[in-house]
């Protein structure tokens, strides 16, 4: 707010040029003056510069666009009519915040009853004895006599009725057990005949073999022909290159793929072994189940 009232103030920094110069004029006009003349002179040259410096303050005011009023006071008026209008805001800013406030206790108490009520009302879980059966039930046990009807019938008669078909509900669960029974036996059989059906999964591995030669005189083209001449069933042969081992020489690394019921490392790496012009040794590089 203080930058604001500096803003439109206006202050005139240059004025003792002008005095210098209107004095220096009407010296000029009026000639040589006495000391008292000269003292009166400037006591009424300062009222004259005051006057007309409050003429110049007030029409620089009155001048600008931003302000209605003019001098010191109307910039005050301004101030105080700002201040109240930003305390107005204040207070309408807070009874918004206090109505929102209260709005936001309202609707979490409502929250706050409705899972209260919601718990309450919760239906409750259904006992074991009392699921539904996949099977039918007979319509005996729907056929029930109605009140009337047991009223007049006499008690003896009434308690007979009961055992009756007491005996009839149980001979109607034997009947049902024994059907689940046998659809039960049924499914199972079937499932056997499926899975018996299916095949089996094979376990494979794949097997990285590192054959060494005896020295770099060794042809490595004729020992990979040797190595891939072996033939057994559950053996795949696969991709092969020559890696270097030092001072000339280069092993083979071949891969394969074994059913591992049918071929076992062992037989493999004797198989391989037994080309003794060209194998010095078989090494197992890498073995991953497939």
């Amino acid at each position: 707010m203080a930058v604001d009232f500096l803003s439109h103030e206006k202050i005139w920094f240059e004025k003792f040029k002008y005095d210098d110069a209107e004095r220096r004029y009407y010296e000029q006009m009026n000639g040589p003056v006495s000391s008292s003349q000269q003292q009166e002179n400037g006591a009424s040259t300062i009222l004259r510069d005051i006057a007309r410096a409050r003429e110049n303050i007030q029409k620089s005011l009155a001048g600008s666009a931003s302000t209605t009023s003019s001098g010191p006071t109307g910039d005050q008026n301004e101030l105080i009519s700002r201040i109240s209008h930003l305390e107005v805001e204040n207070q309408n800013l807070r009874s918004v915040v206090a109505d929102l406030q209260l709005a936001i206790f309202k609707l979490e108490s409502r929250l706050n009853t409705l899972e209260k009520s919601s718990t309450s009302h919760q239906p409750a879980s259904i006992p074991p004895t009392q699921k539904v059966e996949p099977f039918s039930v007979p319509s005996k046990k729907v056929e029930l006599p109605s009140a009337s009807i047991a009223k007049k019938v006499e008690p003896t008669a009434a308690e007979d009725d009961e055992d009756d078909d007491i005996d009839l509900f149980g001979s109607d669960d034997e009947e049902e057990d024994q059907e689940a029974a046998k659809v039960r036996e049924e499914r199972l059989r079937q499932y056997a005949e499926k899975k018996a059906k299916k095949p089996g999964l094979i376990a494979k591995s794949s097997i990285l073999l590192d054959v060494k030669p005896w020295d770099d005189e060794t042809d490595m083209t004729k020992m990979e022909e040797c190595v891939r001449s072996i033939h057994m069933d559950g053996l795949v042969w696969g991709a092969s290159k020559l890696v270097p081992v030092g001072y000339g020489i280069k092993k083979l690394q071949i891969q394969c793929v074994v059913e591992d019921d049918k071929v076992g490392t062992d037989i493999l790496e004797e198989e391989i072994t037994k080309f003794e012009d060209y194998v010095q040794s078989v090494d197992i590089a890498a073995f991953n189940k497939i």
